[in-house]
């Protein structure tokens, strides 16, 4: 089994920055994926990033790929967020799980089995 634990997340106001963690513990291969997924209420879960640390292999949405960015330790992956905007206002959740293609593991809320508690983040303007 596979645990993860999210903390951060919180209100800013725009221009603002944060940090997401998530740490992961239990039967855990390096080959997996560790992603990051956001949520508003009543709405699916929209994939933000995705790393793969045995290849060091990060991917983004659109959105954010030059605002966000990723790095681990050994156990914790760490989602930077930078420049927030109101519009990045969501709960926040990662993931864990083996995806076979780049693409859905930033994607593909479907492809994941495992999930952190979520972080809400909240900007304002």
């Amino acid at each position: 089994a596979v645990q993860l634990v999210e903390s951060g997340g919180g209100s800013v106001q725009a221009g603002g920055s944060l940090r997401l963690s998530c740490v992961v513990s239990g039967d855990t291969q390096t080959h997996n994926f560790v992603a990051w997924f956001r949520q508003a209420p009543g709405k699916e879960r929209e994939g933000v990033a995705a790393i793969q640390t045995a290849v060091g292999w990060t991917g983004y949405s659109g959105s954010v790929e030059d605002r966000f960015s990723q790095d681990k330790t050994k156990n914790t992956v760490y989602l930077r967020m930078s420049s927030l905007k109101p519009e990045n206002t969501d709960m926040y959740y990662c993931a864990y799980g083996r995806v076979h293609r780049y693409y859905d593991a930033r994607t593909n809320p479907r492809e994941y089995n495992n999930w952190g508690q979520g972080a809400q983040v909240t900007v304002s303007s």
